[in-house]
């Protein structure tokens, strides 16, 4: 599963002091600490990580306060499908930025040059968040 998501170390079967002091060690040595835990026992190291994972839906309530990401169920597989949906989001959030501010731009380099009216400016500025809207509603997997 590490090698799956490009996780560089994991480490399993630890007792709940001893993964505060992993994570608290990988902090130290690394760019980023992940941990995935089900149980009461997880919470103080699912809040210590970078991103706390809480497995199950009917896992300790403590452990799914303390979580970033709450996965409903037992399957670590919806973890892999939840970074690919993230960074196809990242991807459209990436062009509907550089779209918007492309096209404001460009009608704010035509208004300055006495091309483009205040309307033509608006009607772009509406354009721009309408095709930007559609454009994140369409599936990113």
């Amino acid at each position: 599963m590490g090698r799956q998501v490009g996780v560089d170390k994991v480490f399993s079967e630890l007792l709940p002091h001893e993964k505060v002091a992993k994570i608290e060690e990988a902090r130290i040595a690394s760019k980023g600490v992940v941990f995935i835990g089900d149980g009461l026992n997880d919470a103080p190291a699912l809040a210590l990580a970078d991103v706390g994972v809480a497995m199950g839906g009917m896992g300790a309530d403590l452990s799914i306060e303390a979580a970033d990401i709450v996965i409903m169920n037992d399957d670590l597989m919806k973890l892999v499908e939840g970074i690919k949906i993230a960074k196809g989001t990242q991807r459209i959030i990436m062009q509907n930025i550089v779209f918007a501010l492309g096209v404001k731009a460009l009608v704010l380099i035509l208004g300055a040059v006495g091309i483009a009216t205040m309307w033509e400016a608006v009607f772009a500025d509406v354009g721009v968040a309408l095709i930007a809207i559609m454009n994140s509603m369409r599936n990113n997997g």
